[in-house]
């Protein structure tokens, strides 16, 4: 079977994938904040963190914006859309195999005697 690739899939996925960008999108879920207020509970550099920030706003899934000093960053739940459409796609496939095979499986039934 051939493989599909999708790059904005690929890329939600894949910042989705790591712990630390999930809890930075978990703490957006509650509304902007500062790179500085995101970064503090993961104890690490600055400079690497702002590489999280990097990859989710590329999977577009946060919106950063700087005034003066200070970036915020908010979360863009739309970025979650393909990511949701994806899913709805398999589950509806798999509901229809499930459905086939109870079907099936009802066809096998033989009656009580």
């Amino acid at each position: 079977m051939a493989q599909q690739t999708d790059p904005m899939l690929d890329s939600l996925f894949g910042a989705l994938a790591d712990p630390t960008r999930r809890a930075i999108l978990a703490r957006l879920a509650d509304g902007p904040a500062p790179v500085k207020e995101l970064a503090e509970p993961h104890g690490m550099a600055l400079s690497s963190f702002l590489k999280h920030i990097s990859v989710l706003e590329r999977a577009g899934l946060l919106v950063s914006a700087k005034r003066g000093r200070v970036r915020t960053c908010r979360l863009n739940s739309d970025g979650f859309r393909p990511a949701e459409i994806w899913l709805a796609a398999r589950r509806r496939r798999d509901s229809g195999r499930i459905d086939t095979l109870a079907s099936l499986l009802n066809g096998l039934r033989t009656p009580a005697d």
